[in-house]
Protein backbone atom coordinates (compact mmCIF):
# COMPACT_ATOMS: atom_id res chain seq x y z
CA UNK A 1 0.00 0.00 0.00
CA UNK A 2 1.75 3.09 -0.99
CA UNK A 3 0.70 5.59 1.53
CA UNK A 4 0.60 9.78 0.93
CA UNK A 5 3.92 10.57 0.01
CA UNK A 6 4.11 6.93 -1.95
CA UNK A 7 6.14 5.26 0.51
CA UNK A 8 4.96 1.58 0.53
CA UNK A 9 5.24 0.86 4.95
CA UNK A 10 4.27 -2.57 4.42
CA UNK A 11 7.61 -3.84 2.95
CA UNK A 12 9.56 -3.11 6.17
CA UNK A 13 6.88 -5.32 8.20
CA UNK A 14 8.51 -8.62 8.89
CA UNK A 15 6.81 -11.30 8.90
CA UNK A 16 7.44 -14.19 11.16
CA UNK A 17 5.33 -17.50 11.03
CA UNK A 18 4.80 -19.98 14.00
CA UNK A 19 5.38 -17.15 16.73
CA UNK A 20 4.20 -17.52 19.45
CA UNK A 21 2.22 -20.48 18.32
CA UNK A 22 1.95 -22.75 15.73
CA UNK A 23 -0.32 -21.23 12.67
CA UNK A 24 0.22 -17.69 13.97
CA UNK A 25 1.77 -15.25 11.42
CA UNK A 26 3.75 -12.32 13.80
CA UNK A 27 3.49 -9.01 12.03
CA UNK A 28 6.80 -7.97 13.48
CA UNK A 29 6.87 -3.82 13.16
CA UNK A 30 11.00 -3.84 14.95
CA UNK A 31 12.07 -3.86 11.09
CA UNK A 32 9.44 -0.68 10.38
CA UNK A 33 10.83 1.05 13.87
CA UNK A 34 14.16 0.46 12.54
CA UNK A 35 14.21 2.07 9.26
CA UNK A 36 14.22 5.80 9.60
CA UNK A 37 12.58 6.64 6.72
CA UNK A 38 9.87 3.75 7.48
CA UNK A 39 9.29 4.94 11.16
CA UNK A 40 9.00 8.62 9.79
CA UNK A 41 6.31 7.67 7.63
CA UNK A 42 4.70 5.96 10.03
CA UNK A 43 4.19 8.60 12.53
CA UNK A 44 3.61 11.16 9.83
CA UNK A 45 0.80 9.15 8.56
CA UNK A 46 -0.97 8.27 12.20
CA UNK A 47 -0.47 11.94 12.77
CA UNK A 48 -1.97 13.26 9.51
CA UNK A 49 -5.69 13.04 10.18
CA UNK A 50 -5.52 14.82 13.40
CA UNK A 51 -3.40 17.62 12.64
CA UNK A 52 -5.91 20.21 12.69
CA UNK A 53 -6.13 20.01 16.40
CA UNK A 54 -9.40 18.44 18.05
CA UNK A 55 -6.67 15.92 20.19
CA UNK A 56 -5.75 16.72 23.81
CA UNK A 57 -3.49 14.06 24.76
CA UNK A 58 -2.49 10.77 22.92
CA UNK A 59 -2.89 7.49 24.80
CA UNK A 60 -0.54 4.40 23.78
CA UNK A 61 -0.92 0.62 24.75
CA UNK A 62 1.86 -0.73 26.20
CA UNK A 63 4.29 -1.95 25.04
CA UNK A 64 5.02 -0.76 21.09
CA UNK A 65 2.26 2.00 21.58
CA UNK A 66 4.48 3.54 23.71
CA UNK A 67 7.43 3.91 20.63
CA UNK A 68 4.77 4.81 18.02
CA UNK A 69 2.07 7.27 20.40
CA UNK A 70 5.09 8.78 21.60
CA UNK A 71 6.12 9.74 18.91
CA UNK A 72 2.66 10.75 17.50
CA UNK A 73 2.04 12.83 20.36
CA UNK A 74 5.23 14.90 19.85
CA UNK A 75 4.13 15.53 16.54
CA UNK A 76 1.11 16.53 17.07
CA UNK A 77 2.43 19.04 20.04
CA UNK A 78 0.36 17.04 22.77
CA UNK A 79 0.88 15.35 26.18
CA UNK A 80 0.80 10.98 26.22
CA UNK A 81 -0.49 8.93 28.13
CA UNK A 82 0.23 5.46 29.15
CA UNK A 83 -2.11 2.63 28.99
CA UNK A 84 -0.11 -0.52 31.01
CA UNK A 85 -0.34 -3.61 32.41
CA UNK A 86 -1.89 -3.97 35.53
CA UNK A 87 0.55 -3.26 38.49
CA UNK A 88 3.20 -1.14 36.17
CA UNK A 89 2.00 2.13 37.20
CA UNK A 90 3.19 3.56 40.33
CA UNK A 91 0.30 6.01 41.64
CA UNK A 92 -3.23 5.37 42.26
CA UNK A 93 -4.75 3.93 39.08
CA UNK A 94 -8.08 2.71 37.58
CA UNK A 95 -7.90 -0.72 35.59
CA UNK A 96 -10.21 -2.44 33.15
CA UNK A 97 -10.78 -5.94 32.73
CA UNK A 98 -10.94 -7.64 29.19
CA UNK A 99 -10.91 -11.25 27.99
CA UNK A 100 -8.27 -12.90 26.66
CA UNK A 101 -8.28 -16.87 24.58
CA UNK A 102 -7.58 -18.43 28.08
CA UNK A 103 -8.60 -16.16 31.02
CA UNK A 104 -8.76 -12.22 32.30
CA UNK A 105 -6.67 -9.30 31.71
CA UNK A 106 -6.42 -5.74 33.35
CA UNK A 107 -4.90 -3.02 31.76
CA UNK A 108 -3.96 0.58 34.07
CA UNK A 109 -4.42 4.31 33.86
CA UNK A 110 -3.77 6.64 36.34
CA UNK A 111 -6.35 7.65 37.95
CA UNK A 112 -5.67 11.67 36.97
CA UNK A 113 -4.53 11.61 34.11
CA UNK A 114 -7.87 12.32 31.61
CA UNK A 115 -10.15 14.77 32.78
CA UNK A 116 -14.06 14.79 32.29
CA UNK A 117 -14.14 15.76 28.15
CA UNK A 118 -10.48 15.10 27.13
CA UNK A 119 -10.12 13.78 23.73
CA UNK A 120 -8.17 11.48 23.39
CA UNK A 121 -6.48 9.82 20.21
CA UNK A 122 -5.55 5.78 20.82
CA UNK A 123 -2.69 4.73 19.10
CA UNK A 124 -1.03 0.77 19.24
CA UNK A 125 1.29 -1.04 16.85
CA UNK A 126 -1.88 -3.45 15.65
CA UNK A 127 -5.47 -3.91 15.41
CA UNK A 128 -6.05 -7.89 15.64
CA UNK A 129 -9.28 -8.69 17.82
CA UNK A 130 -9.82 -5.62 19.58
CA UNK A 131 -9.71 -7.11 23.08
CA UNK A 132 -6.94 -4.78 24.49
CA UNK A 133 -7.89 -1.34 22.29
CA UNK A 134 -11.72 -2.27 23.30
CA UNK A 135 -10.98 -2.17 26.82
CA UNK A 136 -8.37 1.33 26.59
CA UNK A 137 -11.81 2.31 25.17
CA UNK A 138 -13.58 2.20 27.78
CA UNK A 139 -11.08 2.99 30.60
CA UNK A 140 -10.51 6.08 28.56
CA UNK A 141 -14.44 6.29 28.73
CA UNK A 142 -14.73 5.58 32.44
CA UNK A 143 -11.96 8.17 33.18
CA UNK A 144 -14.76 10.83 32.05
CA UNK A 145 -12.44 11.31 28.13
CA UNK A 146 -13.71 10.97 25.02
CA UNK A 147 -12.25 8.35 22.79
CA UNK A 148 -11.79 10.57 19.13
CA UNK A 149 -10.28 7.67 17.51
CA UNK A 150 -8.00 5.12 17.79
CA UNK A 151 -4.96 4.55 15.12
CA UNK A 152 -2.57 1.43 13.96
CA UNK A 153 -0.19 1.00 11.94
CA UNK A 154 -1.43 -2.53 11.21
CA UNK A 155 -5.10 -3.92 10.61
CA UNK A 156 -5.38 -7.54 10.67
CA UNK A 157 -9.45 -7.64 9.20
CA UNK A 158 -9.88 -11.38 9.48
CA UNK A 159 -9.74 -11.48 13.01
CA UNK A 160 -12.74 -8.33 13.25
CA UNK A 161 -11.30 -6.07 16.05
CA UNK A 162 -11.51 -2.82 13.93
CA UNK A 163 -15.49 -4.07 13.34
CA UNK A 164 -15.57 -4.00 17.01
CA UNK A 165 -14.36 -0.60 17.49
CA UNK A 166 -16.29 1.43 15.02
CA UNK A 167 -19.28 -0.64 16.62
CA UNK A 168 -17.99 1.22 19.49
CA UNK A 169 -18.56 4.52 17.94
CA UNK A 170 -14.59 4.76 17.63
CA UNK A 171 -13.24 6.03 14.25
CA UNK A 172 -10.47 3.53 13.44
CA UNK A 173 -7.08 5.25 11.27
CA UNK A 174 -4.78 2.36 9.85
CA UNK A 175 -2.14 2.06 7.73
CA UNK A 176 -1.75 -1.20 6.18
CA UNK A 177 -3.84 -4.36 6.48
CA UNK A 178 -2.38 -7.88 6.40
CA UNK A 179 -5.15 -10.83 5.52
CA UNK A 180 -4.91 -14.01 7.57
CA UNK A 181 -3.95 -13.90 11.25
Amino acid sequence: MDLRNGFDIKRYIRTIPDYPKPGILFRDITTLLADLHGFRAAVDELAWPFLRGGIDFVAGIEARGFILGGAVAHSLGRGFIPIRKKGKLPSRVIGQDYALEYGVDTIEIHADAIKQGDRILLIDDLIATGGTAGAAIDLIRKSGGEVVAAAFVIDLPDLGGATKLKAKGVKVHTLVGFEGH
